[in-house]
């Protein structure tokens, strides 16, 4: 209501009605998941990891959903809020501060920073948890559903959380600043996630940002996507064998 009469707010009206969006929503299909109906049929806390798991992204891919309803509805078109592949071989910007002094194509970057990440969470996930090897051996028999269920996160978590939000803040005050706030905003939503605590915000936050940096460079949702999905994969595994929660 604040942006209706504050001239210099106005411009921020669609970040914020898309920030509003999100949060009603989750709590709209949060009660929905939360029902007797829904736990009958996904169970609650003592149903195994993968039924649980599917209700939840079943949920999450509701949110999604009506946020890319949201966004067509305030005039963004699928391009500008990154729902397509993108140009892979995009360039990508020199980070110094990251020790990237030149640029070098996605296809290429994108692929070494996937698989230099990816061995870091598994060497978090692996210290973490702890797991002995005839734990492991028995997550191969979930790994069709953890590929599953990796992906649907990847997608909800992109589209709602970056994808959108991007789309209501680059325009308005610039490329940098939104990946910047979008990157704090996914961080801070890990701190009872995987990884948890102040670690866990600070290596999301990152993430965040590399994956921001991805939509922002190629245009498109296919590298974040992949880099997250990547992520999820460790991740779910470990969490379905048990060897580790959300939160610690």
């Amino acid at each position: 209501m604040v942006t209706l009469f504050w001239q210099a707010l106005r411009p921020l009206r669609n970040f914020i009605l898309l920030l509003l969006a999100i949060f009603g929503f989750e709590m709209v299909v949060g009660r929905l998941t939360g029902s007797a109906l829904w736990q009958g049929w996904f169970g609650g806390a003592d149903a195994p990891f993968t039924t649980s798991m599917l209700g939840a992204q079943l949920g999450r891919l509701i949110v999604s959903l009506l946020m890319i309803g949201v966004l067509l509805l305030l005039g963004y078109r699928r391009t500008d809020f990154f729902l397509t592949r993108g140009q892979l071989d995009a360039p990508s910007a020199p980070e110094r501060w990251l020790g990237i002094s030149k640029s070098e194509p996605w296809t290429k970057f994108g692929g070494q920073f996937a698989l230099y990440i990816s061995l870091g969470t598994l060497l978090f996930l692996i210290l973490g948890g702890r797991p002995t090897p005839a734990a492991l051996a028995g997550a191969l028999p979930l790994l069709p559903a953890v590929l599953l269920l990796a992906a649907m996160n990847a997608f909800n978590e992109e589209l709602t959380y970056r994808a959108s939000l991007l789309a209501g803040l680059e325009h308005i005050i610039g490329p940098q600043q939104a990946l910047w706030l979008t990157a704090v905003f996914f961080g801070l939503g890990h701190y009872f996630g995987v990884p948890y605590g102040v670690i866990g915000v600070l290596l999301a936050s990152f993430l965040g940002w590399m994956m921001g940096k991805a939509m922002l460079e190629t245009r498109g949702f296919f590298w974040a996507w992949l880099i997250h999905f990547l992520q999820d994969v460790l991740i779910f595994s470990f969490m379905a064998i048990g060897s580790i929660t959300p939160g610690g």
